[in-house]
């Protein structure tokens, strides 16, 4: 036998051990009216057909007593979950029981049982006994017993049409949704099929005083807007507001046929570095980008020529690519920012999963790139991914699943509920400090790997909602790893800028400026989310534990069921056996719902529950559990030297490389389990959302924000109000722009204009303050949303994959205003330390 089909015997025999109460069954024949015409079933009937084992619910089918109307048991034939509404008043549920009993007496054809003593306490007031009022209405149809018939009928009428309207509704939304989402889709591929080739043009030089470059540009394809991209010995400075400096100078000519040559564009200038500051530095060339808006004409048959001239005294080398582009960069950024808008009107209401939404857009963002005549290979677009954060997870999800087999999670999590003795602030407190302790040391992404499985076992026992904490220590790793350089990816980027370590910006000023921030950060953050939660109930379920246990249970049944292969017996066997389970569970559902109606639930102490989680909960192997130890270990440690230059390895190549190992040390037979194990979800959104940033990129959105800051910055007048507004603006900017694009490539733009408006002597602006201020945005932008960071995303696909989804709008609830709070307390600690205090350099 096959290893699916020994699997599936397992399973069966696994589910067989499972038993749940039958369905009543439905009567053979249809009730029929007094008159013996055949009358519709109402649909309350089917909410209310009740099993015959139990002693209340039994006196309920005999007699028609209840000792607790409210709390009267609702049960369903079919294996769905009804609609069921546990608080409805007693006139209406008298209307809906008397007439039951009266359709089911006279469609059995069994005689009503004459009792005396026994009443019908359903309606407050009444006294008869139900064979009195059958009699009665048998006799000489009473009003009360009329008026309950009818209105029995005509709120089944109603119902059944309400419930009908809404499925048909929600059914056409569906389906209007799908319609409207192919289209684009399509109108999509149909743009990216048809658009041209791009037609990049790279062209290697060297210019001096002496020699200068013409390049002539193919008329043909010639569009209003050149798009160049240069790299060489450059400053990332603009040279016409330093003309001491050498410089290179870019323009379009048109050359007409008598000899005469005009300029049809602007004038691109570049500051160029000395000629002994270049000697062997090729890693410190610097590429730029430059769209040429040329005025052409298309009456005479003139050459268009890309000139480049130099004033350096010495020959430069650097190459060049050109391309025509449909659109000037204005067009650019507005399409980029529809495509941006589009994907989070998919992901903010859930039309779509966030990680087909990122498909979608960045489709739409190359669809964009091929129009205008900057269509990438499939070989460029893969080298847009960031395979070392993609590496990262990969490894670190596998060390994870076969960590977690060991059961030290759930060990682990019930010692923490021991110590802290069940009570849930102090279990909080000390999961947001690990978070953000550790993720100012190691990777947060990493933190939050490990914090997940460890944070889901103690809320369960709580009876808390693993979301709230969930986005809590997303939120603290956060703003702890915004603390040294090393503990967020814009950190790094940050530092390892070699303009920005020229000027004093290196580890330990780095960390010694944003390390008083943040710890001033997580207290003001810790205070605003012991605001939000003041209640315990605000992070408890809102059902009780065992209803949430089914729930769980069902969900991870049905994702089982899903997760099956098609096309073979043995799989279809297993997901029919699947799908059962889940029925019987929602039939246990709708029982356990009942019962809690009627009885008084007594939540368990903390010493019954603590015994109850450790003969539950225990290390269940021992020697994976020291082979796990020792690897993870290893990694961990390789991670804080990963700095070290001895060491050739990125964070990347360790986690991977410790992933292997592991698995030689475990010695797994059946490798699929474990791969299946890795959330690749996650990691397609991520692969999705790097090309979808850099089509921004492209398309020129980010320099676009970047540009209109420093604009804003360089027009404000008065050295100590324009570093107030540069403190202000990018801090801001950078925090609200990273709450809904990656911080990496934003990060990357920005350094670039702050650099820049440091140089100019015009703008009188300490560097500093904006790059603590870019960093504190950067860092705290990314708890704004769902998709703002790396970990947000991780923890969200981890949460997902153990049966607890979070939405963008659960996160952005309580993100958003931890964003705006943070980030406030980072505006008064950069004015106070850099306007109050005057520390604008690297040391006090």
């Amino acid at each position: 036998m096959s290893e699916l089909g020994e699997k599936s015997n397992s399973v069966a025999e696994g589910l067989a051990l499972s038993d749940t109460k039958a369905a009543p069954s439905t009567p053979a024949h249809p009730p029929t009216s007094p008159g013996g015409l055949h009358m519709r079933e109402p649909f309350f009937l089917k909410l209310h057909s009740l099993p015959e084992n139990d002693s209340d619910e039994e006196k309920v089918r005999r007699e028609g007593t209840v000792s607790n109307p409210l709390s009267a048991p609702q049960y369903t034939q079919s294996s769905s979950l009804p609609s069921t509404d546990f608080k409805r008043q007693d006139t209406w549920f008298y209307i809906q029981e008397s007439h039951r009993q009266r359709v089911e007496s006279e469609s059995e054809g069994v005689p009503p049982v004459t009792t005396s003593t026994e009443k019908t306490p359903l309606l407050p007031g009444k006294t008869e006994s139900k064979t009195e009022s059958f009699k009665r209405h048998d006799s000489d149809n009473g009003p009360d017993d009329c008026f309950a018939a009818w209105w029995a009928n005509m709120a089944t009428c109603c119902s059944a049409y309400t419930c009908k309207v809404a499925d048909d509704t929600k059914s056409k939304l569906n389906t209007f949704k799908v319609v409207l989402i192919s289209v684009a889709l399509v109108f999509i591929c149909v743009i990216f099929t048809v658009a041209p080739a791009s037609d990049v043009h790279l062209s290697q030089f060297a210019v001096s005083a002496d020699y200068g470059v013409s390049i002539n540009l193919t008329s043909e394809s010639l569009t209003p807007v050149l798009q160049v991209t240069v790299r060489g010995p450059f400053l990332n400075t603009d040279a016409a507001e330093s003309p001491s400096w050498q410089n290179c100078t870019f323009y379009v000519r048109r050359l007409h046929a008598n000899g005469s040559m005009q300029t049809v564009s602007d004038k691109w200038a570049l500051a160029m570095r000395d000629e002994a500051d270049i000697a062997g530095m090729i890693t410190d060339e610097l590429s730029l980008s430059h769209n040429f808006d040329i005025a052409l004409d298309q009456s005479d048959s003139a050459t268009y020529q890309l000139v480049v001239e130099s004033s350096a005294s010495y020959l430069a080398s650097m190459l060049m690519s050109y391309a025509n582009v449909m659109k000037p960069e204005s067009v650019q950024v507005v399409y980029a920012a529809i495509i941006l808008v589009g994907v989070y009107v998919l992901i903010i209401f859930e039309l779509v999963h966030r990680t087909l939404a990122a498909m979608v857009g960045a489709l739409a963002s190359i669809a964009v790139l091929a129009y205008m005549r900057q269509r990438p290979t499939l070989a460029t677009v893969m080298l847009w991914l960031d395979f070392e954060t993609l590496g990262l997870l990969f490894g670190m999800m596998l060390i994870v699943a076969i960590f977690m087999e060991t059961g030290f999670f759930d060990f682990v999590a019930v010692e923490a509920f021991k110590r802290a003795k069940g009570q849930v602030w102090p279990l909080i407190t000390t999961l947001c400090i690990f978070a953000a302790v550790f993720s100012a040391f190691l990777d947060n992404v990493t933190t939050i790997l490990l914090l997940v499985p460890v944070t889901i076992r103690l809320c369960e026992a709580l009876n808390l909602d693993p979301k709230h904490v969930l986005i809590a220590e997303v939120i603290f790793s956060n703003i702890g790893g915004t603390a040294t350089a090393i503990g967020d990816p814009p950190n790094v980027i940050i530092v390892s800028n070699a303009e920005l370590t020229k000027k004093g910006v290196n580890f330990i000023t780095f960390t010694m400026h944003m390390f008083i921030g943040s710890v001033i950060a997580c207290v003001v953050a810790y205070g605003h989310l012991r605001l939000m939660y003041r209640r315990r109930r605000y992070l408890q379920f809102k059902d009780p534990p065992e209803i949430v246990e089914i729930e769980h249970e069902i969900n991870i049944w049905r994702r089982t069921r899903e997760s099956l292969v098609y096309g073979t017996r043995d799989a279809e066997r297993i997901r029919l056996i699947l799908k059962t389970k889940a029925a019987e569970l929602e039939q246990l559902k709708v029982e356990k719902l009942a019962e809690m109606q009627k009885s008084i639930v007594v939540e368990e102490d903390f010493q019954t529950k603590l015994a109850n989680l450790q003969e539950e909960y225990h290390i269940q192997n021992k020697s994976l559990l020291i082979k796990s130890c020792a690897v993870l270990g290893t990694v961990i440690l390789l991670f804080f030297l990963e700095p070290l230059e001895a060491l050739h390895l990125s964070l990347g190549w360790i986690a991977i490389m410790g992933s292997i190992v592991l698995l030689v040390l475990a010695d797994k037979e059946e490798i699929e389990s474990v791969i299946h194990k890795v959330e690749w979800t996650t990691l397609i959104f991520f692969a999705a959302l790097f090309v979808l940033m850099k089509g921004m990129e492209k398309l020129g959105l980010l320099n676009f924000i970047g540009q209109q800051t420093a604009d804003i910055i360089t027009g404000v007048e008065g050295e100590s109000r324009r570093l107030l507004v540069a403190i202000v603006l990018i801090l801001w900017v950078s925090a609200l722009a990273s709450s809904f694009i990656d911080n990496i490539p934003f990060t990357t733009a920005m350094v670039s204009i702050i650099v820049q408006l440091a140089d100019d002597p015009k703008v009188g602006v300490p560097i500093a303050p904006m790059v603590w201020a870019l960093a504190f945005g950067a860092c705290f932008g990314g708890n704004g949303t769902l998709i703002g960071a790396s970990c947000n995303v991780v923890c969200a696909g981890l949460s997902e994959q153990r049966g607890y989804r979070l939405s963008f709008g659960e996160y952005f609830k309580v993100g958003f205003p931890m964003m705006i709070v943070s980030v406030t307390v980072a505006m008064v600690y950069l004015l106070v330390c850099h306007l109050v205090i005057g520390w604008n350099g690297p040391y006090l």
